[in-house]
């Protein structure tokens, strides 16, 4: 009954007393979500990065795991319609060249946007160059 009454919504919506609501009329604006409920949430999103990266940039996975998981991290932040967007970037991580995936993540509006995080992740390309081995 209380799925026929409240519907489901995949995406946040105002309910009829304004209150910020999803799923089957989960109060956000007065509840929020549990820990265990955004860890799920995370789960969930991580797995998707992961697919979206198989699907597109199947070759992510020989990557040194440092760029591995800095690729992973943009893939999460971005989604990879965006992240698709960096194609020089990816070419450069496809070449092994470190520095130039590098300067070509610190060189976008998205580094702007995210400051520490982009430099980070800068780093972690950066930090490729010196794994010998494959992951």
């Amino acid at each position: 009954m209380l799925r026929r009454h409240e519907g489901r919504a995949h995406h946040p919506y105002q309910d009829t007393a304004g209150k910020l609501t999803i799923g089957v009329g989960r109060n956000l604006d007065d509840r929020g979500i549990t820990r265990a409920e955004a860890l799920t949430l995370l789960d969930t999103d991580i797995a998707g990065a992961f697919e979206d990266l198989d699907r597109n940039a199947p070759w992510w996975r020989g990557l040194p795991e440092p760029a591995a998981r800095a690729l992973a991290n943009m893939a999460f932040n971005l989604g990879w319609p965006r992240l698709a967007g960096f194609r020089m970037m990816l070419a450069a991580l496809q070449d092994e060249d470190w520095q130039a995936a590098a300067r070509e993540a610190r060189d976008s509006r998205w580094a702007r946007q995210v400051g520490a995080r982009a430099e980070r992740i800068a780093t972690l390309f950066e930090t490729a160059q010196h794994k010998g081995e494959r992951a």
